[in-house]
């Protein structure tokens, strides 16, 4: 079944983030797309669609090994 979250991340800046966070989810399994509505300095929305939902500690890994990038939690 495919799923489609949409996460806010902290710390990105500039099209470099972008690139390098977009890079990262997207070798996950099963990710099909990434798409990133940048916010320098704020939160980005980072949505992904993927075969499966994502475990969120997968997603938070990728943005780690992005650089300095950080889902933040809302609700």
């Amino acid at each position: 079944m495919a799923s489609t979250a949409t996460y806010h991340v902290t710390g990105m800046t500039c099209q470099h983030c972008v690139h390098a966070v977009t890079e990262e989810l997207a070798g996950l399994d099963g990710v099909s797309s990434v798409e990133v509505d940048l916010v320098p300095g704020g939160e980005s929305l980072v949505t992904v669609a993927s075969d499966a939902p994502l475990a969120e500690e997968a997603v938070a890994a990728a943005l780690d090994e992005a650089g300095d990038y950080h889902i933040e939690a809302h609700g």
